[in-house]
């Protein structure tokens, strides 16, 4: 008998923010990231898109490869134990749809998977406190004495994620038809387009975009917008503005 499977990026999806940007601030908290660098490679990006004039995914690229930046030649271990407290902090500052959607699919003995551009050490903890069957995240790569080396093998694009879909659908014999994708940007079409029950939290405007234009995600997506404390059901005929 196949199974019935869950398929969830974290950011945005799940997360109500990103779990590197927090990781990212934690680790200046901690000393392990020079103040300045927010300051003089960041702030300018974060404030376009804190007052709207610039985009979210613009400030989050900028950030990201600051990040990584900085993270070469740091040990794991240190990087884990900030990560430690990132998840401790914000593990359940979640969408209350996407959390009862988790508890709902693993009651009904449904594979709940995490699949994230995050860094794989703060995906792993965030599937170990929800109970994921398993996970996969981008992985940041060390030499022999544990050191970050500036590598990785990302997971926030499609492609990425449609590699590793096969896989877990290949491991734990999945009902394409019966499973479920949750995602909220364009990086996560291949798991919406593939699953028979595909849902859109909080949508990018790309992503709607090409919801719109998909014969196929325009028919049986659902679209979930979570404001304050009200949830909204649409359909992919929700305007752009």
């Amino acid at each position: 008998m196949k199974n019935i499977a869950a398929f969830f990026d974290i950011d945005g999806t799940i997360f109500r923010n990103s779990l590197m940007i927090e990781h990212f601030r934690k680790l200046i908290t901690f000393e392990l990231i020079d103040p300045e660098v927010w300051y003089t490679k960041v702030k300018k990006a974060y404030d376009e898109w804190e007052r709207r004039y610039g985009d979210f995914e613009e400030y989050l690229e900028i950030l990201a490869g600051v990040y990584l930046q900085e993270l070469k030649g740091v040990r794991r271990d240190y990087i884990e134990f900030v990560a430690n407290h990132v998840i401790d902090i914000n593990w359940d500052m979640v969408y209350k749809y996407s959390r009862n959607q988790i508890e709902w699919h693993k009651k009904e003995g449904h594979k709940v998977f995490f699949i994230s551009g995050s860094p794989d050490f703060l995906v792993s903890k965030m599937a170990e406190k929800y109970g994921a069957t398993e996970y996969r995240g981008t992985r940041y790569m060390v030499d022999n004495d544990n050191k970050f080396t500036g590598e990785i093998i990302r997971m926030w694009d499609s492609e990425s994620k449609k590699r590793v879909l096969d896989e877990l659908i290949a491991k734990y014999d999945v009902d394409l038809v019966k499973s479920y994708a949750y995602g909220d940007t364009t990086g996560d079409l291949s798991m919406l387009r593939r699953m028979g029950n595909p849902v859109a939290i909080n949508p990018n405007k790309e992503l709607i975009l090409e919801i719109k234009a998909d014969e196929y995600l325009s028919k049986r997506i659902q679209i979930i917008v979570e404001r304050k404390n009200v949830i909204y059901k649409c359909s992919s005929e929700i305007d752009l503005l």
